[in-house]
């Protein structure tokens, strides 16, 4: 037996499920599966669980599961989550779930008709798919194991699951290291495929560099925090950065007089992929005109701050345009700081104290630091492609081929081909042809590729 994280065992599902029937159901030994896998089905024995009944718990009803959702730290990176992983799961046959610290099942959502499926098994939002609570399952026993792993069909402890296949990863306090909570993919086979794990671990990356983020943003603006983020095993409430800590074991509905107000989260700027550029803390959202979005944008990519002629010319081409540019500076100053005062930039040089985060770091971030598919997912599409603005348009082009070369130089072929199919990268034929020399010379994707390189040649001939 090999202690492995992947679901790739050297023996076909049948012999999984015999050597199943054999540990679980008759507590013998055998061989056949993975060690870390049988020794989450002894676990699970140890529980004295039954793999023919699969009962999680719901301690929390309806208004409470709401309310402590509300206050989970995995509440605010959400859109993350979402924009990285959920959005392509849609008629794809796979779900993707969030949990708690404890296993609790928080967020569900992706592929509806395979949702509807998943709750036959009482695979649920509230549902305590804990180790505990129904033996071996990616979620529980990432968790469990405080690694991510993938579980295929028969490796699960609980025959109604038996099925399914789901790889999981835990997230972690970047303060404390203490587990946050897993996020999951369920399906089919396709929720095992070698690329999987990678994609939810660079997610959990993402989520984690976010998290810390908002941790330092919220502790420049208030101060030292009193209390971090409690990642108990408990069903009481998880605070955020800022909270004062109730009483042990407090029900998230009767706490209310023990919280203190929820820290600032710091604003992200949108521009990428976007005509209408939009600011928001995840609780107030603005979007705002398409010359404010040029001007808060070029003070965010210069933090150290624009004189008022640098400024006009990146705007408006022309260093005298000083006139045009201050009464527009004034609107802009009037609609920050009716979202927030700290957002308003001062003058001489024109300059942002509080710099919302851009969207356009975070994806240059992840392309630097290798994570090709996440980078890609960051990267929606040009920087407000509609701005003539020559700063916008200079800046565009930088960030673009920025990305582009972070991919020419060691992205596999499933990232190149994933930037090739976006709006950006459709006519990119050094992309394609990177991407070509990266497929295996077997690979049933390789004749569709030249066929679409040979089809640009012929029309970029043309014209």
């Amino acid at each position: 037996m090999t202690r492995s994280w992947n679901a790739a065992p050297p023996v076909d599902a049948r012999t999984i499920a015999l050597a199943h029937d054999a540990i679980v159901g008759n507590h013998l030994s055998t061989t056949g599966v993975r060690r870390v896998v049988e020794e989450s089905w002894n676990r699970a024995l140890a529980h004295r669980l039954d793999p023919d009944v699969i009962s999680p718990s719901f301690d929390l009803d309806d208004d409470a599961l709401r309310e402590y959702r509300s206050r989970h730290p995995l509440a605010l990176v959400l859109p993350t989550i979402h924009r990285l992983l959920i959005r392509h799961t849609f008629d794809t046959g796979l779900i993707v779930a969030v949990g708690d610290q404890a296993g609790r099942l928080l967020w569900i959502d992706g592929d509806r008709a395979l949702r509807r499926k998943a709750e036959g098994m009482l695979f649920v939002e509230g549902a305590d798919w804990s180790e505990a609570a129904v033996g071996t399952s990616a979620p529980g026993t990432a968790i469990a194991l405080d690694h991510g792993i993938q579980i295929h069909r028969a490796e699960h402890f609980t025959r109604a699951v038996h099925p399914w296949s789901c790889t999981a990863v835990p997230v972690h306090d970047p303060a404390s290291g203490d587990i946050l909570g897993v996020i999951d993919i369920t399906g089919g086979d396709d929720a095992v495929a070698p690329a999987t794990l990678p994609l939810v671990e660079a997610t959990v990356a993402a989520v984690e560099t976010e998290l810390t983020l908002r941790r330092m943003d919220a502790t420049l603006r208030s101060g030292p925090v009193a209390v971090g983020w409690l990642a108990s095993t408990d069903p009481g409430p998880v605070l955020a950065v800022g909270d004062t800590a109730p009483t042990a074991g407090t029900h998230p509905a009767a706490a209310q007089s023990a919280r203190a107000q929820p820290a600032t989260e710091p604003f992200v700027l949108s521009v990428l992929g976007r005509d209408v550029a939009q600011l928001s803390d995840g609780v107030t959202t603005v979007s705002l005109s398409p010359r404010h979005a040029e001007i808060l944008c070029l003070l965010c990519w210069h933090p150290e701050g624009l004189s008022a002629g640098r400024l006009a010319e990146l705007i408006y081409g022309r260093a005298d345009a000083i006139g045009t540019l201050r009464p527009e500076m004034v609107r802009l100053r009037k609609t920050l700081g009716s979202v927030d005062p700290l957002l308003v930039p001062t003058s001489r040089p024109y300059r942002l104290g509080h710099p919302p985060e851009l969207d356009i770091h975070r994806a240059l971030a992840f392309s630097q630091r290798g994570a090709h598919r996440v980078a890609i997912a960051s990267y929606p599409g040009a920087l407000l492609p509609a701005s003539d603005a020559p700063g916008i348009v200079t800046l565009r082009a930088d960030i673009h081929a920025r990305v582009r070369d972070a991919l020419l130089v060691d992205a596999t072929a499933d990232s190149l081909l994933e930037f090739a199919a976006t709006t950006e990268g459709g006519y990119d034929l050094d992309v394609m042809r990177a991407a070509l020399t990266r497929l295996p010379p077997g690979s049933s994707r390789r004749a569709p590729l030249i066929d679409r390189i040979a089809r640009i040649d012929a029309e970029l001939a043309r014209n």
